[in-house]
């Protein structure tokens, strides 16, 4: 695998603050291979999920560094995946900050936190298949490529997607 020039980024735990993050990143260019934006209702419902100690999955702020400017969000949750436990992740980084390896960046840097969290040995991303840069950023981000699949997300919206996963047992490179 050919060396990254990673961005300097920081996760940072999401906070009540971000709920304009999430409005920024719902936007139907931000949203165009996931059905689309969600109403203020749903957003809001989302904020308070990953605000929640007791949910599933931790979630965060994307932070460009020195400037400490968020410039999006990623995270990790439960997923079962073949019948067995695992993770899944997503990321989305601010229009205005794509094309710099940021989404990169943060998806290393989810894979270590996954890593040390050490419930599952699997990681998953499902990007559409149509989404050439999600893609590409699981590739450069060391995932394999499984397969495709039908994948619901958001609840009711089906999307053709590929399958990455990444194995959080073995040693971190």
């Amino acid at each position: 695998m050919a060396a990254i020039n990673v961005p300097h980024i920081a996760l940072e735990h999401w906070s009540e603050g971000d709920l304009d993050l999430l409005r920024r990143n719902n936007t139907p260019e931000m949203t165009e291979h996931l059905g689309g934006p969600e109403s203020e209702e749903r957003l809001v419902e989302r904020h308070r999920r990953y605000l929640d100690p007791d949910a599933n999955g931790t979630m965060f702020r994307v932070v460009l560094l020195p400037e400490g400017r968020a410039v999006g969000s990623t995270g990790f949750w439960d997923h079962e995946w073949g019948g067995e436990p695992a993770y899944e992740t997503g990321y989305g980084i601010l229009p205005e900050f794509q094309g710099r390896g940021l989404a990169v960046a943060a998806t290393l840097a989810v894979v270590a936190r996954a890593r040390a969290d050490g419930r599952h040995r699997f990681l998953y991303a499902f990007p559409s298949v149509h989404h050439a840069a999600s893609n590409a950023v699981c590739r450069k981000a060391g995932f394999e490529l499984v397969e495709e699949c039908e994948f619901e997300y958001p609840k009711g919206n089906f999307i053709r997607s590929h399958v990455w996963r990444t194995d959080l047992s073995a040693a971190a490179a």
